[in-house]
């Protein structure tokens, strides 16, 4: 039987060395949860927020079988979760995403030179009520919003930036989840507006609104255009891992 851990202490040693911010955000009860086998003495669990699932400890088939409704990206912590996540979904697809490292100390003169780059005709906010709901809409910007469950939530927990043209959003960075002491990005732009710095400048305004409140703006890359943009704003490069997506 699986059993939402509310003493997240209990499942600490099992994520020990863990970076991921989203795995943070449920030991620390902020956003998402911990799902376990044995409420008491915990030898498995899996972290669940937004779209991803991380499976530390030891191997679990119930835990790997019992994976959230819907679309989820499964991450294995260690060995053996991989080989369960592949025997019972088959049709899984095999992803490789890319940490960026924690520890990056940020050019603010080029964030903020970055951010003023916005073309005539466009202007860069930070995302209000309109834009919230704006976000909440459309298919391409929810997961910026919908992970914190209310605009009031939103508001109190998350902030977020939005390049706009006459009152729409065309590019978006926010906090996609938030844990105590900083945020995980999340950034997206409408097709038709990209390779125009959007997406550098929305990010640069978001980073520095982090470091005016002493926050960390952390970053996961999806793919290698994630990366450049996040060497651009003056991340470094960690390493790869590999996921499953499970639809």
């Amino acid at each position: 039987m699986i059993f939402k851990l509310e003493d997240t202490e209990k499942a600490e040693r099992l994520f020990e060395g863990t970076e991921d911010t989203l795995v943070l955000s449920c030991l620390q009860r902020v956003m998402g949860s911990i799902f376990v086998t044995d409420l008491e003495h915990p030898r498995s669990a899996m972290a669940y927020l937004g779209d991803f699932a991380f499976y530390a400890g030891e191997p679990d088939a119930e835990l790997v079988s019992a994976k959230p409704e819907g679309f989820v990206i499964m991450v294995p912590l260690g060995e053996g979760w991989a080989e369960l996540i592949r025997e019972r979904f088959p049709d899984a697809e095999k992803e490789t995403r890319f940490s960026i490292r924690k520890d990056t100390r940020f050019d603010r003169e080029r964030l903020e030179a970055i951010a003023a780059a916005i073309p005539e005709g466009y202007e860069l906010n930070r995302i209000d009520g309109g834009l919230y709901d704006q976000c909440l809409e459309n298919e391409l910007f929810i997961d910026c919003v919908k992970h914190f469950g209310s605009k009031e939530r939103y508001f109190a927990l998350g902030r977020g930036y939005a390049v706009t043209k006459d009152g729409k959003a065309v590019s978006v960075a926010s906090s996609y989840t938030v844990y105590r002491g900083g945020i995980e990005i999340e950034i997206d732009t409408l097709e038709e507006e990209r390779q125009r710095g959007f997406a550098s400048a929305a990010g640069a305004k978001l980073i520095l609104s982090c470091l005016d409140d002493g926050l960390y703006p952390s970053w996961d890359a999806a793919n290698r255009a994630s990366v450049r943009l996040a060497e651009k704003l003056g991340y470094e490069f960690g390493h790869e891992y590999e996921c499953y997506e499970v639809e």
